[in-house]
């Protein structure tokens, strides 16, 4: 599981007033973010109309994984702080361990497609504490005093604004970010602490599920065990016939691993001749994604409506790394190039 260095929940547990949550709402927001690369990475990695069913349910995991980073910039801005998103510090420097995280545990990469990389990473990311284990499911749990996990993170924020905070928060209401992509019932405006408290609750069932069932409120299968059914190559299901209620019993979810763009983990713009058309593919892919990041500042930061055309660029994005995934890597025999998701820096010529 990703382990979160303790002293992270320790801040939020010693915290005496709102201003000193907002560092640790802002590392909350780093982290959803930095989730997003790798998942994406994976997915444009797989060749266009190949491995239709995986591609859904990345892509439904990313579209969540955007409404979480969403959330946590209202609660920022709701608390009174200002998120901050289009500087070179808020993108990681892949292979990375994840904002917050403990150096030697679990290292991200942007990384193809494969059941390796569902288990070892993505599975790793999105563990809760306790992960119910299903028939099929043969995932260990193991417990370690030196850290804590994302759910306790929210969980530490939750009781901490429900004892500080007044029942209506201070920030300007007139920045909180709603969209018609998003249920009402799950994307709102944050306005109270109670809100607050909800939100974060959304945030941690999607990924992680409840205690007792491996889907969120709506009904939907939280992230971790989405990426274990396709680690297993099969649905989670309901199941009456066994005591957890649930088994990988469901519709065979096929892989073939020919239907995936052999990239190169963790391509940086650097490995290509300024002039190249490596060079200048890698540089668009960047200013896209550089685009993106100033069009999400701009949402959080007092122009709430334009959050759909943050949505939008995202088509941008999947295009260019499509494009990038099926482009040859000069000098590497069977190799293609990954989609760099760099801090975009315009060519010196």
């Amino acid at each position: 599981m990703l382990k979160l260095s303790k002293k992270h929940v320790q801040d939020i547990q010693s915290a005496d007033c709102l201003s000193s949550l907002f560092p640790l709402v802002q590392n909350a927001i780093e982290l959803e973010h930095a989730t997003i690369p790798p998942y994406l990475t994976a997915m444009f990695s797989l060749k266009p109309g190949k491995e239709r069913a995986i591609w859904q349910v990345i892509h439904s995991i990313v579209i969540e994984e955007m409404m979480h980073m969403t959330i946590a910039a209202n609660i920022l801005n709701a608390l009174g702080g200002k998120p901050d998103i289009n500087h070179p510090a808020f993108v990681p420097n892949y292979p990375t361990p994840l904002p917050m995280g403990i150096g030697t545990g679990l290292i991200v990469t942007l990384a193809k497609y494969s059941r390796d990389q569902v288990k070892n990473v993505f599975m790793e990311i999105e563990e809760p504490e306790n992960p119910i284990s299903f028939p099929v499911n043969t995932v260990l749990n193991v417990s370690v005093p030196d850290y804590h996990t994302i759910g306790e993170f929210y969980e530490a924020l939750k009781e901490k604004i429900d004892q500080i905070a007044p029942d209506v928060l201070p920030g300007d209401s007139n920045l909180q970010v709603t969209s018609p992509y998003y249920p009402s019932d799950l994307l709102f405006p944050i306005l109270t602490k109670q809100n607050a408290m909800d939100a974060i609750d959304i945030i941690v069932e999607q990924g992680e599920g409840t205690d007792t069932l491996p889907i969120d409120p709506e009904g939907e299968i939280a992230h971790y065990y989405k990426f274990e059914e396709l680690y297993i190559g099969k649905r989670l299901v309901k199941d009456p016939s066994v005591p957890q209620g649930y088994s990988f019993s469901g519709a065979d979810i096929p892989f073939d691993p020919d239907n995936v763009q052999p990239i190169f983990s963790d391509t940086k713009s650097y490995m290509f001749a300024n002039g190249s058309e490596e060079r200048r593919r890698c540089d668009e892919f960047n200013h896209s994604y550089q685009v993106l990041l100033d069009a999400l500042h701009g949402t959080f930061n007092g122009q709430p409506g334009s959050l759909g055309d943050a949505i939008g660029i995202m088509i941008d994005i999947k295009l260019r790394g499509e494009k990038i995934c099926a482009m040859p890597f000069p000098g590497k025999p069977n190799t293609t190039i990954g989609p760099p998701f760099e801090f975009y820096k315009p060519l010196v010529v």
